[in-house]
């Protein structure tokens, strides 16, 4: 039997939000479950396995940081952090723990349907769950460069023949860069790639995603050779690595 339907966790407390985001989910054809508090989505997660989760990072009980991180040690379920406005501080330590995306309250039902179909629209679990993961197996492309190995038809990475697991984002930012390699990428078109044309925030969420992939494939993640810097610019996979 095969899945349709998106379902999506909304982790949150203000009855307020949670009505508008039931009501608005509901009309774009997805199923919503409602957690009022960090330990209640974590039992709900765990029961239910929802396709995203929406995650506020202020909840009673367990912060949305805490959920994410215990998440990511067992999943890698696309999350999408909720901020309030101005907490730049919360929202790169919720990218820096694994989640995908975020979105800063007060924000449209347009902007947030459209980021979460984003993150859906790469995510394994989706494509197995509509019976294409069957499909993709007999069709992997692989990138390969120096000590790595990106499968993007299976969504996986290999670091010198060892698997290393990835969020979507990091997983479509390293691609993007391996697809084009020793040229240079700007900030702003990487983010327009990766994040699409709906991401209003600045090239921060960018940066913390580029930290995090080099502490994953680099031997020195203080000396990057794969994913190098271009000042001013952006950044450039190094086709031949220094070792």
């Amino acid at each position: 039997m095969t899945k349709n339907e998106t379902t999506v966790l909304v982790a949150e407390d203000e009855e307020s939000f949670i009505d508008a985001l039931t009501l608005g989910l509901a009309k774009e054809g997805m199923k919503v479950l409602v957690a009022r508090d960090g330990r209640e989505a974590i039992e709900i997660w765990k029961e239910s396995s929802p396709d995203v989760i929406l995650l506020d990072l202020m909840l009673p009980k367990l912060s949305g940081i805490d959920v994410c991180k215990e998440i990511r040690t067992q999943s890698q379920v696309p999350i999408i952090m909720v901020t309030a406005r101005g907490s730049e501080v919360d929202t790169v330590v919720g990218l820096e723990v694994g989640a995908d995306d975020y979105v800063v309250k007060p924000f449209s039902m347009r902007e947030l349907t459209a980021r979460i179909r984003a993150v859906l629209r790469r995510s394994p679990t989706g494509a197995e769950e509509k019976g294409e993961a069957a499909a993709g197996a007999g069709n992997s492309e692989l990138l390969c460069i120096g000590a790595i190995t990106l499968d993007t038809a299976r969504h996986e990475l290999r670091v010198n023949d060892k698997p290393v697991p990835l969020p979507l984002k990091e997983f479509e930012l390293l691609e993007l860069l391996m697809s084009n390699p020793n040229r240079v990428m700007t900030r702003d078109m990487i983010v327009d790639r990766v994040w699409g044309p709906f991401h209003t925030s600045d090239t921060k969420t960018l940066d913390v995603h580029i930290k995090r992939l080099r502490s994953k494939i680099e031997p020195d993640p203080s000396k990057p050779t794969y994913i190098t810097t271009v000042r001013g610019l952006g950044y450039r996979f190094e086709s031949r690595p220094e070792q």
